[in-house]
């Protein structure tokens, strides 16, 4: 016997039941897109590795430790497989000059790959919906993508979320603040851990969102983005607080947000719970400026969301908010093999009546007596049975049974009949 093989550490199957609460959740994004007029874009997997090192930033945790880069043996290629999507959504629109004329509000979904080291909510490939803006330079639509993701969690009914901000300025005021965060943690550098002295000079910022509780004091203590804002970044960020304040969303200022990649300016958020452990973050995004620039394309601003999918449907488990399987409408019991030629005809116009239709197959192979296919057709959650019989096929009618002991539980249609019985029962 073969050796059986296995799915790649942290890269899950979905599995049917699973799956179904996916497609629910992906159909709730969808229609929440659609309300705010944001259009789909669908990217490759794999782009060159280069977009990740230059957008995301060369000394990011994502771009030293976690992508999965290889050479393409064909031409020698640098390829990655995508750790995450904005920068391959901006690649896309400069490559095929969608600002052409004027903004864009797009929306993706699909799977990211990181090498982590696998645990709840944080898997090798995990799926991510993000919402970008393009062309849009002010806080309204900073305010707008916070609005939507409140919408959402509404939607779905999801509490205990709450939403921190903060602002990262612009380049040349993190700069002056970062040689002031170096000064103060080069003086204090016995009390940093290695991972905080290896990033002491190569990206100082990152040291404060540090989970190590020995360094909460330091890390505190440390020089405030916020106090070296300029007048234009203040504007902005009061400018969103203003918005989000006129319609009561509540926030925490949070100054140790500072986000994972290098591409971010002033704003950025996070959704966060307590319910998922150390993977709290549930959605997050900012403004990213510059990215369109330094891809190539003509400097044009642009803010943006990306909500874990595997984490809200997480969320959505430990709340007891998710739905029930789906299950069919109809089962179809199909006494015998004869009965093939009929069965197919009455699964047929039970299905373009509207009406969700499982048959039972395999009499052909011996399988299904009666009484199992009844035991069947209950045990797949079906409202109705259609059986098949000899005496109702032979007058041009099959029987319907009720299998959830509803009114009128059984019954013959006639053949002709079955789109209006389904139409009646569907009302």
């Amino acid at each position: 016997m073969a050796e059986k093989l296995v799915a790649v550490k942290g890269m899950n199957d979905i599995l049917p039941a699973e799956s179904a609460h996916w497609e629910w959740l992906e159909s709730e994004l969808r229609d929440l897109m659609a309300t705010y007029a944001y259009r789909n874009v669908r990217t490759p997997i794999v782009e060159p590795t280069g977009l990740f090192v230059r957008g995301l930033g060369e000394v990011t945790d994502i771009v030293e430790k976690e992508m999965y880069s290889f050479e393409d043996r064909l031409n020698g290629e640098a390829l990655t497989l995508r750790p995450e999507a904005t920068a391959g959504v901006v690649r896309a629109v400069v490559e095929n000059n969608l600002l052409y004329d004027g903004p864009r509000r797009l929306y993706y979904m699909g799977p990211m790959f990181r090498h982590e080291r696998p645990q709840r909510g944080r898997y090798r490939q995990f799926h991510q919906v993000g919402a970008e803006a393009l062309g849009f330079a002010g806080p309204d639509v900073d305010a707008e993508l916070i609005f939507m993701a409140c919408d959402l969690w509404a939607k779905l009914g999801l509490t205990q979320v709450r939403l921190e901000i903060n602002s990262l300025g612009q380049p040349d005021e993190r700069l002056a603040h970062r040689e002031a965060l170096i000064s103060y943690l080069s003086a204090q550098e016995s009390l940093l851990d290695e991972e905080a002295k290896r990033r002491l000079h190569s990206n100082p910022l990152r040291i404060l969102d540090t989970k190590n509780p020995a360094m909460q004091g330091l890390v505190n203590d440390a020089p405030k983005l916020m106090d070296y804002l300029g007048e234009a970044s203040l504007a902005h960020f009061n400018g969103l607080r203003a918005i989000l304040d006129d319609a009561q969303v509540p926030y925490h200022i949070n100054p140790r947000l500072v986000r994972g990649m290098d591409y971010y300016n002033l704003s950025v958020f996070e959704f966060v719970t307590e319910e998922l452990g150390s993977q709290g973050t549930i959605c997050a995004g900012g403004r990213y400026d510059g990215l369109i620039a330094q891809i190539g394309g003509k400097p044009a601003p642009a803010v943006g969301w990306a909500l874990g999918v595997e984490r809200i449907l997480e969320l959505l488990k430990s709340q007891s908010l998710l739905p029930a399987a789906p299950v069919p409408d109809v089962y179809v019991v199909v006494p015998s093999a004869d009965h093939a030629m009929v069965a197919a005809q009455v699964c047929r116009a039970l299905r373009t009546a509207g009406a969700q239709v499982h048959m039972h197959a395999g009499t052909a192979d011996g399988q299904g007596s009666m009484k199992s296919q009844f035991k069947r057709a209950d045990g797949s959650g079906a409202t109705w049975a259609v059986i098949l019989g000899g005496d109702e096929l032979a007058a041009g009618a099959v029987s319907v049974k009720h299998l959830r002991g509803g009114a009128d539980a059984q019954g013959t249609v006639s053949l002709g009949d079955l789109a209006a019985w389904w139409a009646g029962q569907a009302a």
